[in-house]
């Protein structure tokens, strides 16, 4: 009786991941579809115009660990973006390092986080107000999980409209994860990723 209801659960499990597996890349595809298409730049670059617009005057290095890419890799994107007159980079010592949003580049992050939040509105609309609650709360505790995993709220966070997250005082478990870690670091360490 004991293994028959362990095979249920494992059965379970194994269909929450399935579904949960499908819904994840089609909702992203998706996503990230509507937000590079509304800047016309690579899902990367677009990462990277939303996260200067909350962070201006990073150097490559640390936005390309935001963005989950290398210096190198990084380097290559911001040419791209700073020859369409998205993005600046300021010399500092010689070398290039701030990188900034032109007034285009602002407007294209804007214009990435409108169509990311349009597209994910219409499919969060299409459930139920109870099926919603519970889908909060699921995915309030995955992300808190997918933190712990990645250990840093700037890649797991890297196309977030992050006031729709707080908005009404709603707590920001991403940000919640990475407080707590923070905490519990030896020294008070910086584990985030972050620049200061």
């Amino acid at each position: 009786m004991h293994e028959s209801r362990r095979g249920r659960a494992t059965a379970r499990t194994a269909r929450i991941g399935n579904l949960l597996g499908a819904a994840a890349l089609t909702v992203s595809d998706r996503m990230t579809r509507a937000a590079a298409d509304a800047t016309g730049a690579s899902i990367s670059g677009t990462a990277a115009l939303v996260t200067l617009l909350t962070s201006p005057g990073i150097g490559v290095t640390l936005l390309g660990t935001r963005i989950g890419l290398s210096q190198p890799a990084c380097a290559r994107m911001l040419d791209q973006l700073q020859a369409r007159d998205l993005v600046t980079r300021r010399r500092e010592g010689g070398r290039l390092a701030a990188v900034e949003l032109t007034e285009a580049g602002r407007a294209a992050a804007r214009a990435a986080l409108s169509a990311r939040q349009q597209e994910l509105a219409a499919l969060v609309d299409g459930i139920g107000d109870r099926d919603r609650a519970g889908l909060a709360a699921g995915l309030e505790v995955l992300l808190g999980l997918l933190h712990d995993e990645v250990g840093s709220e700037y890649v797991v966070c890297r196309l977030c409209d992050r006031p729709a997250c707080v908005r009404g005082g709603e707590r920001c478990p991403v940000g919640a994860a990475a407080r707590a870690r923070a905490r519990a670091a030896p020294d008070g360490a910086d584990t985030s990723g972050s620049d200061g």
